[in-house]
């Protein structure tokens, strides 16, 4: 029984999807696992050539690795419960489940948003302070430095999940998305939800404002430093080390949040890593090893 009334407890959630359109359901199941099993693929193999080859033990590939690992808990989080509701007429979860969806995705999306302003700083001093860079970004450094954005997304999560959770909801409990995103989720509140947008406010401004100012200012420090330098080859070098996303408004807003949940871990790989010299020459390395073991 998915419907439940304020005073009664909550069982499950119904969430509506694509139901609206049927058609587009098997088109956008077979692309969205397409793109899940190029996720894994990508992503899984940067972190496997972070690990295996000792070139890359780097605070740069370090951070990458974490990116990549975080994109695949990331999307695990959502894109199984996603091709399921395209799979299935009722489209149901349990209200446990739900709590952890919404958590895994709230704790990802904020750790991404920190750990890419760590990378900008990471770059930031590889560039703007090349003789201070081993001194600064030292194992001391930036292993804590990885470890605390994964604690932060945790942190913000843990607030924004019961707050959302513990409030009463109406009627039957149908949530006009693919998942437990929790602005729908609020949508469905019988009670005052102030709260819940404060909060939501002040951890938009700490986990998405000011990282992006930071990444912002980062990268007019290193623009300008690039710049500084005189040569055509010395403007080259930063850059090849830097690899541094009604009826019809709903269903925009549904797909906005799939490009963001799907597309953008799946070309994360591409723009950070894959198009780096180093990191094709691991994988490489990788694979003739494994053609021609010794």
């Amino acid at each position: 029984m998915v419907s439940s009334t304020q005073t009664s407890p909550v069982l499950g959630f119904l969430l509506l999807g694509l139901s609206a359109h049927p058609k587009l359901e098997k088109t956008f199941f077979v692309l969205i696992l397409l793109m899940y099993l190029v996720i894994l693929l990508g992503n899984g193999v940067l972190i496997l050539v972070t690990i295996l080859d000792s070139r890359l033990d780097t605070p740069m590939y370090f951070f990458l690795g974490n990116l990549s690992f975080l994109d695949i808990c990331y999307t695990t989080s959502s894109v199984p419960l996603i091709l399921n509701s395209f799979l299935t007429p009722r489209k149901t979860i349990s209200f446990s489940a739900c709590a952890v969806q919404m958590f895994l995705s709230l704790a990802m999306g904020a750790t991404e948003c920190v750990l890419l302003s760590m990378m900008a700083f990471d770059r930031y001093v590889a560039i703007c302070n090349p003789l201070r860079y081993p001194e600064v970004m030292n194992k001391a450094t930036y292993v804590p430095m990885a470890a605390g954005s994964w604690v932060a997304g945790s942190l913000t999560a843990m607030v924004q999940t019961p707050l959302a959770l513990r409030l009463p909801f109406c009627g039957d409990n149908i949530i006009n998305h693919f998942t437990c995103e929790i602005l729908a989720v609020l949508k469905l509140a019988c009670a005052d939800i102030s709260v819940n947008v404060i909060s939501m406010g002040v951890a938009n401004v700490i986990f998405l404002g000011v990282p992006v100012l930071f990444i912002s200012f980062s990268y007019v420090f290193i623009i300008a430093t690039i710049l500084r330098i005189p040569s055509a080859e010395g403007r080259k070098k930063p850059k090849s080390k830097d690899p541094l996303g009604a009826d019809k408004q709903d269903l925009a807003d549904k797909l906005i949040s799939l490009f963001y949940g799907v597309v953008t871990p799946m070309l994360n790989p591409i723009i950070y890593s894959l198009r780096n010299k180093d990191v094709k020459a691991a994988v490489r390395n990788l694979v003739f090893q494994k053609r021609f073991p010794h």
